[in-house]
Protein backbone atom coordinates (compact mmCIF):
# COMPACT_ATOMS: atom_id res chain seq x y z
CA UNK A 1 0.00 0.00 0.00
CA UNK A 2 2.79 2.13 0.58
CA UNK A 3 4.39 1.58 -2.83
CA UNK A 4 0.85 2.58 -3.90
CA UNK A 5 0.72 5.88 -1.87
CA UNK A 6 3.93 7.02 -3.07
CA UNK A 7 3.44 6.28 -6.64
CA UNK A 8 0.01 8.47 -6.36
CA UNK A 9 2.00 11.24 -4.94
CA UNK A 10 4.80 11.11 -7.40
CA UNK A 11 2.43 11.18 -10.24
CA UNK A 12 0.01 14.09 -8.95
CA UNK A 13 3.23 16.30 -7.90
CA UNK A 14 4.37 15.55 -12.05
CA UNK A 15 0.47 16.41 -13.05
CA UNK A 16 0.43 19.35 -10.71
CA UNK A 17 3.75 20.49 -11.65
CA UNK A 18 2.63 21.07 -15.63
CA UNK A 19 1.20 24.70 -15.32
CA UNK A 20 0.55 27.43 -17.54
CA UNK A 21 -1.37 30.78 -17.35
CA UNK A 22 -3.94 29.70 -19.89
CA UNK A 23 -4.86 26.39 -17.78
CA UNK A 24 -4.60 28.33 -14.55
CA UNK A 25 -7.30 30.13 -16.22
CA UNK A 26 -9.32 27.41 -17.80
CA UNK A 27 -8.63 24.28 -14.72
CA UNK A 28 -9.81 27.37 -12.29
CA UNK A 29 -13.15 27.70 -14.08
CA UNK A 30 -13.65 24.40 -15.47
CA UNK A 31 -13.52 23.05 -11.30
CA UNK A 32 -16.06 25.96 -10.38
CA UNK A 33 -19.42 24.21 -9.39
CA UNK A 34 -21.45 27.32 -10.48
CA UNK A 35 -20.74 28.01 -13.98
CA UNK A 36 -21.91 24.38 -14.30
CA UNK A 37 -25.75 25.28 -13.34
CA UNK A 38 -27.19 25.84 -16.75
CA UNK A 39 -25.96 22.71 -17.89
CA UNK A 40 -27.79 21.35 -15.31
CA UNK A 41 -30.58 22.32 -16.23
CA UNK A 42 -30.56 21.76 -19.69
CA UNK A 43 -30.26 18.09 -18.58
CA UNK A 44 -33.24 18.28 -16.29
CA UNK A 45 -35.14 19.82 -19.18
CA UNK A 46 -34.30 17.13 -21.26
CA UNK A 47 -35.04 14.30 -19.15
CA UNK A 48 -38.41 15.90 -18.02
CA UNK A 49 -39.52 16.46 -22.01
CA UNK A 50 -38.57 13.13 -22.78
CA UNK A 51 -40.43 11.76 -19.60
CA UNK A 52 -43.38 14.37 -19.78
CA UNK A 53 -46.00 11.60 -17.89
CA UNK A 54 -43.50 10.97 -15.28
CA UNK A 55 -41.66 14.15 -15.07
CA UNK A 56 -42.18 13.60 -10.92
CA UNK A 57 -40.09 10.23 -11.28
CA UNK A 58 -37.24 12.19 -13.13
CA UNK A 59 -37.02 14.54 -10.15
CA UNK A 60 -37.05 11.70 -7.20
CA UNK A 61 -34.29 9.80 -9.63
CA UNK A 62 -32.10 12.92 -9.91
CA UNK A 63 -32.33 13.99 -5.79
CA UNK A 64 -31.17 10.26 -5.07
CA UNK A 65 -28.64 10.68 -7.07
CA UNK A 66 -27.27 13.74 -6.24
CA UNK A 67 -27.17 12.93 -2.52
CA UNK A 68 -26.12 9.83 -2.96
CA UNK A 69 -23.16 10.68 -4.64
CA UNK A 70 -22.25 14.01 -2.64
CA UNK A 71 -22.94 12.51 0.76
CA UNK A 72 -21.20 8.46 -0.11
CA UNK A 73 -18.15 10.40 -0.88
CA UNK A 74 -18.27 12.47 2.32
CA UNK A 75 -19.39 10.19 4.67
CA UNK A 76 -18.13 6.61 3.13
CA UNK A 77 -14.92 8.15 2.06
CA UNK A 78 -13.46 11.23 3.30
CA UNK A 79 -14.71 10.59 6.92
CA UNK A 80 -13.72 7.15 7.06
CA UNK A 81 -10.28 7.29 5.46
CA UNK A 82 -9.11 10.45 6.77
CA UNK A 83 -6.46 10.86 3.81
CA UNK A 84 -5.30 14.34 3.90
CA UNK A 85 -5.38 16.37 0.40
CA UNK A 86 -2.25 16.87 -1.04
CA UNK A 87 -1.91 20.87 -0.42
CA UNK A 88 -2.75 19.79 3.59
CA UNK A 89 -0.13 17.29 3.32
CA UNK A 90 3.08 18.06 5.51
CA UNK A 91 4.90 15.38 4.07
CA UNK A 92 4.34 17.49 0.56
CA UNK A 93 4.90 21.46 1.92
CA UNK A 94 6.37 23.53 -0.21
CA UNK A 95 6.08 20.84 -3.35
CA UNK A 96 2.17 21.66 -4.21
CA UNK A 97 0.94 24.19 -6.24
CA UNK A 98 -2.35 25.54 -5.59
CA UNK A 99 -4.61 28.74 -7.02
CA UNK A 100 -5.97 31.72 -4.89
CA UNK A 101 -5.15 30.09 -1.71
CA UNK A 102 -7.68 27.80 -2.25
CA UNK A 103 -7.30 24.12 -0.88
CA UNK A 104 -10.97 22.89 0.56
CA UNK A 105 -11.26 20.83 3.61
CA UNK A 106 -8.79 18.53 5.09
CA UNK A 107 -9.42 15.29 3.75
CA UNK A 108 -9.72 14.56 -0.40
CA UNK A 109 -10.50 10.47 -0.49
CA UNK A 110 -12.62 10.58 -2.56
CA UNK A 111 -12.89 13.90 -4.59
CA UNK A 112 -16.93 14.75 -4.57
CA UNK A 113 -16.29 17.10 -7.71
CA UNK A 114 -15.19 13.59 -9.76
CA UNK A 115 -17.98 11.37 -7.93
CA UNK A 116 -20.59 13.97 -8.26
CA UNK A 117 -19.93 14.78 -11.94
CA UNK A 118 -19.42 10.93 -12.77
CA UNK A 119 -22.93 10.05 -11.48
CA UNK A 120 -24.58 12.96 -13.60
CA UNK A 121 -22.68 12.04 -16.70
CA UNK A 122 -23.51 8.30 -16.59
CA UNK A 123 -27.23 8.71 -15.46
CA UNK A 124 -27.75 11.49 -17.78
CA UNK A 125 -26.07 10.47 -20.69
CA UNK A 126 -27.54 6.87 -20.61
CA UNK A 127 -30.93 8.14 -19.68
CA UNK A 128 -30.85 10.62 -22.73
CA UNK A 129 -29.03 8.43 -25.10
CA UNK A 130 -32.10 7.18 -27.15
CA UNK A 131 -32.59 11.27 -28.49
CA UNK A 132 -28.84 11.91 -28.13
CA UNK A 133 -26.58 9.34 -28.74
CA UNK A 134 -23.13 11.63 -28.82
CA UNK A 135 -24.02 13.24 -25.00
CA UNK A 136 -22.55 9.95 -22.74
CA UNK A 137 -19.28 9.67 -24.26
CA UNK A 138 -19.28 14.03 -24.31
CA UNK A 139 -20.32 14.35 -20.41
CA UNK A 140 -17.74 11.59 -19.56
CA UNK A 141 -15.21 13.73 -21.19
CA UNK A 142 -16.63 16.72 -19.06
CA UNK A 143 -16.13 14.98 -15.78
CA UNK A 144 -12.43 13.80 -16.61
CA UNK A 145 -11.69 17.09 -17.50
CA UNK A 146 -13.15 18.36 -13.79
CA UNK A 147 -11.85 15.39 -12.40
CA UNK A 148 -8.45 16.48 -13.80
CA UNK A 149 -8.66 19.69 -12.77
CA UNK A 150 -8.71 19.06 -9.15
CA UNK A 151 -5.37 17.66 -9.49
CA UNK A 152 -3.92 20.74 -11.33
CA UNK A 153 -5.37 22.70 -8.60
CA UNK A 154 -3.86 20.71 -5.74
CA UNK A 155 -6.66 19.84 -4.20
CA UNK A 156 -6.90 15.90 -4.93
CA UNK A 157 -4.26 13.19 -5.40
CA UNK A 158 -5.13 11.15 -8.92
CA UNK A 159 -5.87 8.14 -6.55
CA UNK A 160 -8.97 10.56 -4.78
CA UNK A 161 -10.01 11.18 -8.43
CA UNK A 162 -10.07 8.06 -10.07
CA UNK A 163 -11.62 6.59 -7.11
CA UNK A 164 -14.01 9.19 -6.88
CA UNK A 165 -14.84 8.74 -10.66
CA UNK A 166 -15.58 4.86 -10.35
CA UNK A 167 -17.42 5.51 -7.49
CA UNK A 168 -19.37 8.22 -9.09
CA UNK A 169 -20.05 5.75 -12.23
CA UNK A 170 -21.44 2.98 -10.12
CA UNK A 171 -23.73 5.27 -8.08
CA UNK A 172 -25.08 6.98 -11.32
CA UNK A 173 -25.50 3.88 -13.34
CA UNK A 174 -27.73 2.09 -10.37
CA UNK A 175 -29.62 4.65 -9.86
CA UNK A 176 -30.23 4.56 -13.91
CA UNK A 177 -31.04 1.06 -13.88
CA UNK A 178 -33.65 1.57 -10.80
CA UNK A 179 -35.02 4.63 -12.48
CA UNK A 180 -35.72 2.45 -15.35
CA UNK A 181 -37.03 -0.08 -13.99
CA UNK A 182 -39.78 1.72 -11.83
CA UNK A 183 -40.22 4.00 -15.25
CA UNK A 184 -40.78 0.62 -16.91
CA UNK A 185 -43.39 -0.71 -14.43
CA UNK A 186 -45.41 2.31 -13.97
CA UNK A 187 -45.83 2.31 -17.85
CA UNK A 188 -46.97 -1.61 -18.43
CA UNK A 189 -49.14 -0.30 -15.08
CA UNK A 190 -50.67 2.49 -17.21
CA UNK A 191 -50.60 0.60 -20.48
CA UNK A 192 -52.97 -2.58 -18.47
CA UNK A 193 -55.09 0.06 -16.52
CA UNK A 194 -56.18 1.27 -20.08
CA UNK A 195 -56.67 -1.64 -21.37
CA UNK A 196 -58.70 -2.78 -18.54
CA UNK A 197 -61.27 0.11 -19.15
CA UNK A 198 -61.79 -0.71 -23.13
Amino acid sequence: MDAVIKADQQLFLALNGMHSAFFDFMMFWLSDKLIWIPLYLWLLYRLIRLNKSQWWLVVVAVVVLVTLTDQVSVQLFKNVFHRLRPCHDPGLEGLVRTLNGHCGGSYGFVSSHACNTAGVAIFAGMALRSQLRWLLPVLILWSVLISYSRIYLGVHFPGDVLAGFSVGALIGYAVFRLWQSVHQNLLNKTRNEAKGKR
